[in-house]
């Protein structure tokens, strides 16, 4: 019996070292560890496709990010600046000529910074939930949040190319979608004009009883300056096959809908019924686009609309 004990013993403290060592070095190697592409030299934007490497954190060197740009030649200072965030394939590139034609037809400046992660299929909390917390649930300093990324990154472009832009739009579809309507939940004193929200798989719910990502509980939100943004919830309305794209169907997320063309007409209600309760302003719009899936370059098309035709 004792030495059963004794060997039973051994395995769990055997196991539990285990654990400890990988947490520690899982830790280590997300978090201390500098990573990123090699930072590049600063210079300006040039015309059509370019692309520079900066620190993520403003007063860090622990982690770079690449951003992606698109210049049409007749773009000059106060022309609109459009920052575009990419699904859950970390595909900036992609989604950069997605909007280049755009870009000439309508003269804007197009940002798509990479929010690159080689173990992106399994954690999602570095992007499109904003890095709010690391992996582990320990909260992360609003210095390192995403969405404090792009103001970085929108900083570092104003400085070195001597643009006075005071705001810019943006347009995310699916985990970008999820990261635009967490940015202008969480962070309303960004620098946002227009905000657009394609075909999210999951949100971010105005309940303060649900943790986040599905809901805002310990978030600290202002829902009332949220809502002062102006944000388009913009839909697919054949968008309403869960087995396209990376589905998440976890008991919460499916609570919220079956597909993601129910999950956001459930979210802009969620939203809507409290600012009703509370006699709130609110700039939060939804659209749904005919004859249109889970398509990126599609929903890019059309939210154009919305970035021409400011309030």
């Amino acid at each position: 019996m004792n030495k059963t004990f004794r060997i039973l013993k051994k395995a769990v403290l055997y196991t539990f070292s285990i654990l400890l060592l990988l947490s520690v070095a899982g830790y280590v190697y997300l978090y201390v560890l500098p990573k990123g592409p090699e930072i590049t030299a600063t210079q300006k934007i040039n015309n059509g496709i370019d692309s520079f490497v900066l620190y993520a954190y403003e007063g860090s060197e622990r982690k770079s990010i690449k951003v992606w740009t698109y210049k049409p030649e007749n773009w000059n200072d106060k022309d609109k600046i459009v920052f575009v965030m990419h699904g859950g394939g970390r595909n900036a590139d992609d989604y950069l000529n997605a909007w280049v034609k755009l870009a000439d037809s309508n003269n804007l400046l197009i940002v798509a910074p990479e929010f690159e992660n080689k173990f992106s299929k399994y954690t999602t909390n570095d992007y499109q939930e904003g890095n709010l917390f690391t992996f582990f649930g320990t909260k992360n300093p609003k210095s390192e949040w995403a969405f404090t990324v792009v103001e970085n990154i929108f900083d570092h472009i104003k400085s070195v190319n001597g643009i006075t832009n005071e705001q810019y739009d943006i347009f995310g579809h699916s985990a970008g979608g999820q990261f635009v309507h967490r940015m202008v939940m969480l962070m309303p004193e960004s620098r946002i004009g227009t905000a657009i929200s394609a075909n999210s798989g999951f949100y971010s719910l105005p309940d303060e009883k649900l943790e986040f990502p599905y809901g805002i509980k310990n978030t600290g939100i202002d829902l009332q300056k949220s809502y002062n943004k102006r944000l388009i919830i913009l839909l697919g309305e054949l968008d309403n096959d869960p087995s396209l794209g990376t589905f998440r169907t976890t008991d919460l997320a499916m609570e919220q809908g079956a597909h993601r063309l129910e999950r956001g007409t459930n979210f802009f209600n969620a939203n809507k019924e409290l600012k009703n309760k509370n006699n709130w302003t609110f700039n939060w719009e939804i659209y749904t686009i005919k004859d249109v899936g889970h398509d990126y370059k599609k929903m890019s098309k059309s939210a154009i609309e919305w970035i021409k035709n400011e309030l």
